[in-house]
């Protein structure tokens, strides 16, 4: 009988728009081109989400995260040749989601000597459909994947004046880095969205406002690269509120290091042009204001 052998080993799927990371098997394990995910054994007594983050940073130089969760695969081939014996083995793989920084410098190896020759991002069409070569457990981990679903609720203010509206554009750190969009953000948890509203006016624009009624409700649906690098299945939730500003005060960016680098009175007749390219918030907004009728909040 061969003797029998166990391996856990844990193992990131991480994805970045089309492209995947993966790490190629060296010599020592193949002769053959051979890619597989970031991974590998998990040391006695180590966390299997501790060994995924070292592995990764070993194979392809890059510090990861991963999620919570994981799927499971088991191996078991009764006959077969490890380190020149033959043995009956029997493999668990707990492959987790994993993302990496978007300003993630091009991985490369760091371990000497391992099981690991090179690493690259490569193209998740020729993974699927075979044109890369890869281990097993790439074609089945990328069949139970699904990126990370990920709701977010926000609330943000309409504030018009003399057919002008006051806009901040999104910072390096935002999706859709360069745009202009409506001022506000994120709903705290127990947060009450009016009161978001005028929270984020004073990061945004350091200007104390008054909300009035609700304009309209916008969201948005696509899967994509969060700024933290996450792939993920995202969903958002846009609540638009009529408000005013004090007269006379110029607005500023208060916040810090935060996803706003500019704020402005921007004319509604210029949005979309090219110097004051638009989000699809504020373009909803001004066709809701428009069409709604609705009497704006008295001047604060």
């Amino acid at each position: 009988m061969a003797q029998r052998v166990q391996r856990l080993a844990a193992y990131a799927v991480i994805v970045r728009g089309d492209q995947i990371l993966l790490s190629r098997l060296s010599e020592r394990v193949t002769q053959n081109e051979l890619w597989s995910l970031p991974g590998g054994g998990v040391d006695h007594g180590e966390d299997p989400r501790d060994a995924v983050v070292r592995e990764v940073h070993e194979e392809t130089g890059l510090h990861a995260e991963v999620g919570e969760t994981a799927h499971v695969f088991s191996l078991h081939l009764p006959d077969t040749w490890r380190r020149g014996r033959r043995v009956d083995a029997h493999s668990v793989r707990i492959v987790y989601q994993g993302w990496v920084p978007v300003d993630a410098p091009e991985p490369h190896v760091v371990e000497v000597d391992g099981s690991t020759a090179e690493a690259r991002w490569q193209p998740l069409d020729a993974v699927l459909d075979g044109t890369l070569p890869t281990v097993t457990l790439v074609g089945a981990a990328l069949a139970a994947y699904h990126p990370h679903r990920h709701q977010r609720v926000a609330s943000y203010a309409y504030v018009e004046r003399d057919g002008a509206l006051l806009l901040t554009r999104i910072s390096a750190r935002g999706a859709g880095a360069g745009r202009w969009t409506l001022p506000g953000g994120g709903v705290d948890h127990g947060e009450n969205p009016v009161d978001t509203v005028r929270r984020e006016l004073r990061e945004e624009c350091g200007l104390d406002g008054e909300v009035g009624s609700l304009l309209t409700v916008h969201d948005v649906h696509f899967s994509g690269t969060a700024p933290s690098g996450r792939h993920e299945d995202f969903h958002g939730i846009h609540l638009v509120h009529r408000a005013t500003v004090p007269d006379g005060v110029e607005p500023r960016v208060v916040e810090v290091d935060g996803t706003t680098d500019a704020v402005a009175w921007v004319p509604v007749e210029a949005l979309g042009t090219t110097e004051w390219p638009a989000t699809e918030l504020v373009h909803a907004a001004v066709e809701a204001a428009r069409t709604s009728g609705a009497t704006p909040v008295p001047r604060a």
